[in-house]
């Protein structure tokens, strides 16, 4: 990879937060069209109470904290942009990715609080696709930019969780 290459960020070509709301809209849509079970009706209003728990803390602990990590330390966290420096504080002692993990979780959330049996099956199917679309090329971006460093860090910490 050559520097100018380095400078422009990872290859991600479709924006990662697109792939859990097309999930929850082809899940959505396929429950209607093509129901797989009779009845799946989760228990009101605690579908609700626990999809929404769920849903709102994927995107406080692991949407807006990471983000806030990226502007605190002056990085724009679009993956095709350039990354300056790892972030390792915060959620990212615990995960490498932890605004996927924050969408995955916001998906399932969502299927739950729709009582949505085709969201919940494709969630796994989503997490795939981030992982395809986006995570190998950030790995293969950082490794070749920061090298032992980021290599380091992926000793220490997961990709997930």
């Amino acid at each position: 990879m050559s520097e100018k290459e380095k400078e422009g960020g990872a290859a991600v070509k479709f924006p990662p937060p697109f792939m859990p709301l097309l999930t929850i809209v082809v899940g959505h849509l396929l429950g209607r069209f093509v129901p797989i079970f009779d009845q799946f009706d989760l228990a009101t209003p605690g579908r609700y109470w626990v999809g929404g728990l769920i849903a709102v803390a994927a995107v406080a602990i692991f949407i807006a904290w990471p983000f806030a990590q990226f502007k605190r330390s002056k990085q724009d966290p679009a993956p095709w942009t350039p990354t300056p420096e790892i972030v390792v504080e915060g959620p990212y002692k615990f995960t490498r990715n932890p605004m996927y993990v924050g969408l995955i979780l916001f998906c399932f959330g969502i299927g739950i609080v729709l009582s949505d049996i085709w969201t919940l099956i494709l969630t796994p199917v989503c997490a795939w696709m981030i992982y395809l679309i986006a995570i190998r090329q950030e790995e293969v971006y950082l490794q070749e930019k920061f090298g032992d460093s980021y290599r380091a860090y992926k000793k220490r910490v997961r990709r997930w969780i």
